[in-house]
């Protein structure tokens, strides 16, 4: 049977030949994520199971992310919960503050995802690692106690559907632009329960942190995954990154896909997602004039260095509108002393802005610039659902680092490609 990339993984992991849409399958994992969020729950079903020991202490990731450094006592008792565990059990790659970075940006950077990986994450944005030709998806807390304690995990194999990219982003426009333009266009439920295969020439002119971006937000238009080809810059990073050895595999010429997409990546226009819903977009061409009091840069999806980098070069010299609260969030350690000796962090606080350590902390609304009633911020996040960012009457915006850097300075969503 011919079969997808994903799919061949899938296939790889289950010690079969082949498999096909639809079927149930049982898979060895090659990493099981948790946070402080969802880690937790999973220790007491893991508890309540009578489980003992753990499958690899090396094969488990915890990431103290979400509600830290912790803002209050329920969220250090998690903490406390996920630590206390971790020592219990000699998980290796525990990460606290300090040493931590919001997960899905930390993983990569720590080598502990390569090519040809199959992965499991308590947190639903775990299909950032298709961006390294991984498949990774993200599941339940109940599936990552069991997977913790015995390695494998159930799937139902996905459908597909491939997106061919071609050509290159124009200036101002990233990888943030691209998946917002393709949720607009097939809805939050456009690619339910699918396979995202990211094709064609377009996907070279792609810098991998456009990449982990695009596979990030996967799971906002319903994906089961997203997935990119291994080529040249993907094995460049992980062997930068990594001592572990890739695996790649790659999409049969005449494998099945539901739907085939065909996007022309240099007709793409700087794109923002109106509340309350990651579809709802709309470019330039026809934005109204919608003032903000918030700008967020930071999160799993665009905290990454080249993030900072694009904001810092449009803020540079510059002052933020005084009615806007700007916090910037780098999403790892290894990221914040990168933009510390870039001299971005200067050129943020010089603005007017606020320098936060990593954290998701306003992304899911937990603290570091929650909004109230009324309020808009422009956010470099993921979600913009009814009250994700604060109270149930504040609107989220979604959009790319440069939007975001160039609203933050106007106090109203502004086109980063106008002076």
């Amino acid at each position: 049977m011919k079969m997808t990339m994903s799919q061949k993984i899938l296939a790889a992991h289950a010690g079969r030949e082949s498999v096909s849409p639809g079927e149930l399958i049982m898979a060895k994992l090659d990493l099981v994520l948790g946070n402080d969020i969802t880690a937790p729950v999973a220790i007491d079903e893991y508890r309540k199971a009578g489980a003992c020991g753990v499958f690899d202490c090396r094969k488990i990731a915890l990431v103290m992310d979400h509600f830290t450094p912790n803002k209050d006592i329920k969220a250090a008792e998690q903490t406390k919960k996920v630590r206390d565990f971790a020592a219990e059990k000699g998980i290796v790659n525990y990460f606290d503050v300090g040493d931590m970075g919001v997960e899905h940006a930390l993983l990569p950077e720590r080598g502990l995802v390569v090519a040809g990986d199959l992965v499991i994450g308590a947190d639903s944005h775990t299909c950032t690692y298709g961006a390294l030709g991984a498949f990774s998806t993200g599941v339940g807390s109940t599936d990552m106690a069991v997977a913790m304690a015995h390695g494998k995990a159930w799937f139902k194999v996905p459908r597909a559907m491939q997106i061919k990219l071609r050509g290159k982003l124009r200036q101002w426009v990233s990888g943030k632009d691209v998946i917002l333009h393709i949720i607009g266009k097939i809805g939050v439920d456009g690619a339910l329960y699918k396979s995202m295969e990211f094709t064609g020439d377009g996907v070279a002119a792609l810098s991998m942190d456009d990449r982990l971006c695009i596979c990030n937000m996967a799971i906002e238009a319903g994906a089961k995954n997203g997935i990119f080809p291994v080529d040249a810059k993907t094995l460049q990073y992980i062997a930068d990154h990594s001592q572990k050895k890739p695996v790649t595999f790659a999409a049969d010429a005449n494998a099945e896909y539901d739907d085939v997409m065909d996007i022309d990546l240099g007709s793409i226009t700087s794109t923002v997602a109106f509340p309350h819903l990651p579809s709802n977009t709309r470019t330039f061409d026809n934005m109204p004039e919608v003032k903000i009091h918030q700008v967020v840069i930071g999160s799993c999806t665009n905290g990454r260095l080249s993030d900072l980098q694009v904001a810092a070069k449009i803020l540079k010299g510059r002052k933020v509108s005084p009615q806007v609260r700007t916090i910037i969030i780098p999403a790892t350690q290894k990221i914040y002393l990168q933009a510390l000796r870039e001299g971005l962090l200067e050129i943020f606080v010089e603005a007017g802005a606020a320098v936060s350590t990593p954290t998701c902390g306003p992304c899911l609304g937990g603290h570091m610039g929650i909004l109230a009633r009324g309020e808009r911020a422009v956010a470099t996040t993921n979600r913009n659902f009814v009250g994700r960012m604060g109270h149930p009457e504040s609107e989220v915006y979604l959009a790319s680092p440069e939007v975001a850097a160039a609203s933050a300075l106007t106090g109203v969503i502004t086109d980063p490609a106008k002076p």
